[in-house]
């Protein structure tokens, strides 16, 4: 089919396309207020679409946004499926899984709210098939039936998600579809973070003789991605964990050094031994607050500070600047969903190209701690809260079969 004309575009999705059946309108009528907004969409025309279709899904959306809202503010509902969120260049997975990540329980909490325009129940990543294409999703690159998995803008959990066609992958050859939903998030973060960004004299880590990073968070699941994805284009690999298990974790998948921050606290003068004094390239930083400082004694002159969270908290007392102008330092802070669709799909197309070989060759593999049934989704929130995890977690949605692709 060919792509409608700009102002058809308009018109098909500015309007509702038809009524609503007697069953979507009942559950509209019985859709929690919080997330009334997404009830009452009906089917755009001008889709490549699979036939049979539901009207309505299973969706986990949050009950209480804020006030310290626990796990037990997921609540499994039921909705119209998303059309309302399906723009032109987008397309609707029937999802197998979905990754549970550190963002769903910061917006469980109220503190990451999906950026407008963003669909607001939780998820951020999920694997499944493409049933549903918007008109101006290119022929060459997804087709009904696609095995996927998908940086969402939301909405993972669930049965049905919107994706941009740029934030769609192939599944990695040899991947279960639970291990694949497990994929976007991390990769897409570690690629950028680590590989796009430079320091302020336009030096990516790549470009930095004999590379080095500091992985904070290690046994994570963006540790075990940042851990696998350096060590696989030969950057030497340090790593802090919180467990003696955890540090031997971080050294089976490819770290040189693995420091346990709770018997270790001065890990930025066991970086320095590590490095012959000299320090790392880059050090990818999750906690921030008290390990501020010791940050900037562990780069190396030039060297970069990538800070992608703050579970150590916001602020940074006793900062010392003169190691920042005497190292010649970067220090650079990063979130990724609420950048533009146009960033996001260059990432996945340097993905593609550079990193999906090495699923195909073996080099990289997804550690998977444990998945629960979508409507478990609080016992994922409180598994990943505990910190006992290594690894990912997954939400099972849909798992006809064996679930391999």
């Amino acid at each position: 089919m060919n792509a409608l004309p700009g102002r058809m575009l308009m018109h098909v999705f500015g309007r509702a396309a038809r009524a609503l059946s007697p069953r979507t309108a009942r559950v509209c009528r019985n859709t929690p207020h919080s997330i009334r907004g997404l009830a009452g969409s009906a089917r755009p025309t001008g889709l490549r679409c699979e036939a049979g279709l539901p009207e309505v899904h299973r969706a986990v959306h949050i009950r209480t946004v804020g006030s310290g809202g626990g796990p037990e503010a997921l609540e499994l509902t039921t909705l119209p499926l998303p059309w309302d969120e399906l723009g032109p260049s987008d397309v609707l997975i029937r999802v197998a899984s979905a990754g549970v990540n550190r963002p769903d329980v910061l917006q469980r909490r109220g503190l990451y709210p999906h950026p407008p325009g963003h669909s607001p129940l939780p998820g951020l990543e999920v694997s499944g098939h493409v049933v549903a294409l918007g008109p101006s999703v290119p022929l060459h690159r997804l087709a009904l039936g696609d095995a996927v998995c998908a940086l969402t803008n939301g909405g993972g959990y669930a049965e049905f998600c919107v994706a941009p066609h740029e934030q769609c992958l192939p599944i990695p050859v040899g991947l279960s579809t639970t291990e694949a939903a497990c994929v976007p998030e991390t990769f897409f973060t570690c690629w950028h973070n680590l590989m796009q960004q430079a320091n302020i004299f336009g030096e990516r880590l790549l470009d930095r003789p004999q590379p080095s990073v500091l992985i904070h968070g290690g046994s994570s699941g963006i540790g075990t991605t940042a851990i696998q994805l350096c060590r696989a284009f030969g950057v030497d690999v340090l790593a802090t964990a919180g467990s003696k298990m955890k540090c031997r974790v971080c050294m089976d998948i490819g770290s040189r050094v693995a420091l346990n921050y709770r018997e270790i606290e001065s890990w930025d003068e066991a970086v320095l031994e590590a490095t012959a004094g000299q320090g790392v390239d880059v050090i990818l930083d999750m906690v921030c607050g008290s390990y501020a400082q010791r940050n900037l004694r562990a780069l190396k002159v030039g060297g970069r500070l990538a800070v992608i969270g703050s579970n150590g908290g916001y602020s940074a007392t006793n900062l010392d600047l003169k190691s920042l102008m005497r190292k010649r330092l970067t220090i650079g802070g990063s979130t990724l969903r609420a950048r533009e669709t146009a960033l996001k799909g260059t990432i996945a197309s340097e993905l593609l190209s550079s990193v999906w070989p090495l699923f195909d060759r073996r080099d990289l593999r997804v550690l998977l701690d444990s998945s629960f049934p979508l409507e478990k989704a609080p016992e994922a929130h409180r598994r990943m809260e505990s910190g006992a995890h290594i690894g990912k977690i997954a939400l099972l949605v849909d798992q006809p079969g064996s679930g391999m692709l």
